[in-house]
């Protein structure tokens, strides 16, 4: 059975950092691409990163390039987003997700049509 569990979620002032991790069990890690997403309240689910499977190949949304960080530690079974320089814009529930097919792309960030995903870590950032 696939488990997907999402952490590292919280409440943190403007500027400030947070890292998520995501680690997943019951499937083979090393051959999935992993992404971050987000979806805040009234809004549509986006892409905000991605990390390809093998090549570690990494993509990242316009709004977060530079602020974010996106990482995999196979041996763990574990992917990462470490977050800085928070705005309150970044407020949202941040899902992890897998899939074995996809690449790690722009085109495939803006599909939200992934083969796994977690529950949600929710993020919030205050002003």
């Amino acid at each position: 059975q696939v488990q997907v569990v999402e952490s590292g979620g919280g409440l943190v002032q403007a500027g400030g950092s947070l890292r998520l991790a995501c680690t997943i069990s019951g499937l083979n890690f090393d051959d999935y691409t992993m992404g971050w997403f987000r979806q805040a309240p009234g809004k549509e689910r986006e892409g905000v990163s991605c990390i390809a499977r093998k090549t570690g190949t990494t993509h990242y949304a316009d709004s977060v390039k530079g602020r974010f960080t996106i990482s995999r530690d196979n041996a763990k079974n574990t992917h990462y987003l470490q977050m800085n320089s928070l705005k309150p814009e970044d407020t949202a529930m941040y899902y992890c997700a897998a899939d074995r097919w996809r690449v790690c792309s722009g085109s495939n960030l803006k599909d939200n049509n992934w083969d796994r995903w977690g529950q949600g870590t929710q993020v919030n950032v205050s002003s």
